[in-house]
This record gives C-alpha cells, sequence and structure tokens, in this order.
C-alpha cells in the first residue's frame, strides 16, 4: 500500500511538470501571435522557421523585423524570467522555513530600484549609455544579498532576522529613492517609476544569454543541493545530526537565489509576486520535496509571466500595459485566498 500511494505522488509530480511544461510551450507560441502589428499566425510561425530553415519559408522583412527584433525577445524574457524568479522563490522559502521568503522581501529589488533611479534621475553610473541602468540596479541589487550575506554568519542568527534584515533593507532603499524622486524631474520621475513597476518593453535578443545563464547555474547548484534543502526544512539541529552542513547550503542558496533574482530584475524591473505565487500553486499539486518543486516552480513561474504578459498586450490593445501591474492585480487576489485556503485547512 505504501509502495502504491509513492508511485501514486511520483506519478502525479511528473505529471505536473509535464503538463505544466507543455503549457508554457503553447502560452509561449501563442504569446508571439499578438501584437499592435497587423500579421497572420502563418506569418509569425513562418517567420520563426526562417530562422531555421532559410529559403524554405516565404517571409517579408517587416515580419522578420517585428516577430525577431520585437515579439521573440519580450516573449523569450518572460519565459526565462518568471523561471527564474520562481524557483528563487521556492528556494529562499525553503531555506529560511518561511512562506512569504522571497528574494524581494530580502531587499533585492528594493536595491536594484534605487539603482536604476540614480542612473535615470541622476545619470550617473558605473557604466555609460544604455548599460548604465541596467548596470546600477544590479549593483545596487547586490548590496541586500551581501547584508543578507553578513548577518547569516553571525551565530545564532534565526531566519526570521534573515528576512527582518531584509525588510529593514527595503525600506532604506525605499527611503532614499522617495528622497530621489522629490527633486527628479517629470521626464526622469516617469521613467524610474515605470521601471519600479516592472515591465519587458525594454526586452532584446542581448540580454537572453545574461538571464538563461543565471537560470541554468541556478538550477544546477539547486537542485544538486534539493536532498539537504529538504532536509533543512525540518529544523537545522535535525539537518545538522544528519550530516548536513547547513550554514553552507543556506548560504549557497539564498546567495543563489538574491543574484539570480538581480539578473532578472535588472533587465525587467521590479516584477513581483512571480516569486510569491509559484512556489505556494505549486506546492499544492506536487507537495513539498523540493527535487520536484523547484523545477515545477520555475515551470508555472514561467506559466504566470506569460500570462500577465498576454494580459498586458490584449487589455487594452494597441497599449502595452507594463506587466508589473499585472502580476499585481492578478497575484495579489490569488495569494490571500491561498493564505487563506491555508489558514483553513489548518483549522479543520
Amino acid at each position: 500500500m505504501e509502495r502504491e500511494n509513492i508511485r501514486s505522488m511520483l506519478v502525479r509530480r511528473v505529471s505536473f511538470i509535464i503538463a505544466t511544461a507543455a503549457l508554457v510551450a503553447v502560452l509561449f507560441l501563442y504569446s508571439l501571435t499578438i501584437g499592435a502589428a497587423d500579421l497572420s499566425i502563418s506569418e509569425v510561425y513562418r517567420t520563426v522557421f526562417n530562422r531555421y530553415f532559410p529559403d524554405v519559408f516565404e517571409v517579408t522583412e517587416k515580419s522578420v523585423t517585428i516577430v525577431w527584433s520585437l515579439r521573440m525577445p519580450r516573449v523569450a524574457i518572460a519565459a526565462l524570467a518568471g523561471a527564474t524568479l520562481g524557483m528563487a522563490g521556492c528556494v529562499t522559502q525553503a531555506i529560511l522555513r518561511n512562506p512569504l521568503a522571497t528574494p524581494y522581501t530580502l531587499g533585492v529589488s528594493a536595491g536594484a530600484g534605487f539603482g536604476a533611479a540614480v542612473g535615470f534621475i541622476v545619470g550617473a553610473g558605473v557604466f555609460t549609455g544604455i548599460s548604465m541602468v541596467i548596470g546600477n540596479s544590479f549593483l545596487f541589487a547586490l548590496i541586500p544579498a551581501f547584508v543578507i550575506l553578513l548577518a547569516s554568519r553571525r551565530r545564532g542568527v534565526t531566519p526570521e532576522t534573515l528576512i527582518l534584515c531584509g525588510v529593514a533593507m527595503a525600506y532604506i532603499f525605499g527611503a532614499l529613492n522617495t528622497l530621489l524622486q522629490f527633486f527628479a524631474d517629470d521626464e526622469a520621475l516617469r521613467s524610474a517609476v515605470f521601471w519600479l513597476v516592472g515591465d519587458l518593453t525594454r526586452a532584446s535578443l542581448w540580454q537572453i544569454p545574461y538571464i538563461s545563464t543565471a537560470l541554468v547555474l541556478f538550477l544546477v547548484i539547486n537542485m544538486y543541493h534539493a536532498k539537504d534543502i529538504n532536509i533543512i526544512k525540518m529544523g537545522d539541529d535535525d539537518a545538522k545530526g544528519m550530516g548536513v552542513d547547513v550554514e553552507r547550503v543556506k548560504l549557497i542558496g539564498v546567495l543563489s537565489a538574491c543574484l539570480a533574482t538581480a539578473t532578472v530584475i535588472c533587465f525587467t524591473g521590479a516584477i513581483g509576486f512571480i516569486c510569491l505565487l509559484a512556489p505556494h500553486i505549486s506546492r499544492l499539486f506536487i507537495g513539498g520535496d523540493e527535487r520536484y518543486l523547484i523545477p515545477a516552480s520555475g515551470l508555472f513561474g514561467a506559466c504566470l509571466l506569460l500570462s500577465a504578459d498576454i494580459v498586458a498586450k490584449t487589455a487594452v490593445a494597441p497599449v502595452l500595459l507594463p506587466v508589473g501591474a499585472i502580476t499585481a492585480l492578478l497575484g495579489g487576489p490569488m495569494l490571500i485566498y491561498l493564505l487563506l485556503r491555508r489558514k483553513r485547512d489548518c483549522c479543520r
């Protein structure tokens, strides 16, 4: 009987991962067909396949520009960013044993927001030109990550203390951002605020290798430690008793989550709720085994951001809404429902 239950759970987990991966592919292909330009579905897919099979399909220069310079970067980065954010939230929640713990609550997005504001408003940064805002947001996103790193090395620091350190960092950067915006001109203020909401309109093909590398490294590192993360969720003392190097696994998990998130949001802005929602929803279907939950959260995160991007492109077409506002509008009520449902289930 127990063997049958294990087999049933394994089938359920694998089925969910396969179904979610298929949904990612469907949403990806559908999102490519949506846009202000008047292109038919067949034109879009002919243009996509023509890149890999030249001279087989008849395409126009206009369709190539629209599909490969405008639509493909946006859709690809939506999928990659959603997957990275979903996995980052999953690992952070597991290691800190808190359902609300994400790189965002650790202050990473607030630091990135301040860095971007420095670029938009002050016009100062380590880099120049188009890389200034991206470089600033990435570098300032690392500050909360290293504060958390230093705090975690202190003896007796609890997961709750690390989260509160992140909240404090978010308040500090939020206050600094407000002071900068107070002295900004209208155009710089608009750019800074729009970036803080999170959007995909700045997506470009050259950004894809950076986000892809962050995603792959994060997945490999944390899948390697997935078994240890499962044990850490039982408690630090129990994990140490079973031979797990708790401090090392926690450090690698939290730091890799923060770095991966920083890589994403320096290109997309602070797109919220994916880190929170993807792990929670995936956990409802497949349980808490990180060996399956990490990839499932990544795939479901990609589904969430692709879906939000489709809504952003179609809600008031041809106007493109900021996708971060869509994720917040859809994610807020959904998170409230999940939390209330969890509370009700615990009371039964």
